[in-house]
């Protein structure tokens, strides 16, 4: 008995499944070396999600004692490199991107290749897909205890490339105001991760003080069945933007710390 030819479209789809195994089998070598994987995320843009995620990979690093990456996984508007005032470029070696580093962080974003920092970059779902998936396959971490992901906010092509295709990601930090319509773009989001069979983290609610209120983000993660991590307050400790504030603000690296130690012991499975 011979074996039937198979159709155009059967090739296609074998050939295609096939680049999608090698994908994923670059990626994995790629993350390999890599302990935890934590997106800092976001329904609703303006919530301070890049300043978290800085802070947090900085506070990691610089605290902790702890071997931290930091991606920009925001495509169309990357603003990592210009929170931590990077003033280095990311190397390729042939094959493999090399990050840059700055207070004890390694950093790659998008904003390294652009010409100028004003400059929009207007891309569709698909480019959008393909740049990060090439962040994945290419970037040399090296040995990382945490890799710390800055997304860009809502439920779009971004977030669920990385949802969808990064492999071994431990789970999403939710970052909140306490106002109501960040809370409801707050479940929202939890709603999408959750729905993609991805773990929740934590909550942290941020921006928290006299003028926006306090305590909405505890009531989400109350609401939601997962950790309130903590709050950052609203500071005008922010202003000096020189490098990332936990290397400037005492109180604001207290905070940090807090939310730092309780995002370690929800990874490492012991109460926070």
């Amino acid at each position: 008995m011979t074996n039937r030819p198979r159709s155009p479209q059967e090739q296609a789809r074998l050939e295609a499944l096939k680049r999608q195994f090698e994908q994923r089998k670059r990626m994995a070598q790629a993350f390999q070396a890599i302990r935890h994987k934590v997106a800092v995320y976001s329904g609703k843009g303006g919530v301070g999600k890049t300043t978290v995620a800085v802070n947090l990979a900085v506070t990691l690093a610089n605290v902790f004692g702890q071997r931290v990456g930091l991606l920009d996984a925001d495509i169309d508007c990357p603003n990592v490199v210009q929170a931590m005032k990077v003033d280095t470029a990311p190397t390729y070696d042939g094959s493999r991107l090399l990050p840059a580093e700055k207070w004890g962080v390694k950093v790659l974003s998008m904003g390294f290749f652009q010409e100028r920092q004003e400059e929009a970059i207007i891309w569709r779902g698909p480019m959008i897909h393909n740049a990060l998936v090439q962040f994945f396959e290419m970037t040399q971490w090296g040995s990382l205890d945490y890799l710390v992901l800055d997304l860009p906010p809502g439920t779009s092509d971004a977030p669920l490339t990385i949802m969808q295709t990064l492999p071994s990601l431990d789970g999403f930090v939710i970052v909140t105001t306490p106002q109501e319509l960040a809370l409801t773009d707050g479940m929202r989001s939890i709603n999408m991760v959750r729905r993609l069979n991805q773990r929740v983290l934590g909550v942290v609610e941020n921006f928290a003080g006299e003028v926006f209120g306090w305590g909405g983000g505890e009531e989400l993660a109350k609401k939601m069945g997962i950790p309130f991590l903590g709050r950052f307050a609203l500071r005008p400790d922010y202003r000096d933007t020189s490098r990332p504030t936990v290397l400037l603000s005492p109180a604001v690296r207290a905070e940090y710390e807090a939310v730092a130690r309780a995002l370690m012991a929800v990874l490492e499975g012991s109460p926070s």
